[in-house]
């Protein structure tokens, strides 16, 4: 059984989205009591890069991606209920094949 959670209680969701790539990934902002912040999103086909201020854990809720991190020529695939990190000031590539690739975005201090 995954560790990935299937739902957040006493929460406060953004209601505006965040668009990248016209369109090709939209999140929505979760904000916690305790102030900490994640995102929850969908990537549709497509190959994007992403860089990172603070780090984070990328949770995989649904559909698979390939991703390249930053500084490494490896690419590595990722299926519901996997995760992969990155680190702060870096970045990564991610591409979905087809169908759409769910997830949980954490930001770790």
């Amino acid at each position: 059984m995954s560790s990935i959670p299937d739902r957040f209680t006493g929460v406060t969701v953004l209601t505006k989205a965040n668009i990248y790539f016209d369109g090709g990934v939209i999140s929505h902002t979760v904000l916690f009591a305790d102030a900490s912040k994640k995102t929850l999103g969908i990537i549709r086909p497509g190959t994007y890069h992403f860089g990172t201020d603070a780090a984070e854990r990328m949770e995989i809720v649904a559909g698979s991606c390939r991703v390249t991190l930053d500084g490494t020529n490896t690419e590595q695939t990722y299926g519901t209920g996997t995760h992969f990190d990155v680190a702060a000031k870096s970045g990564f590539t991610i591409a979905v094949d087809g169908g759409a690739c769910e997830y949980i975005c954490s930001f770790l201090a």
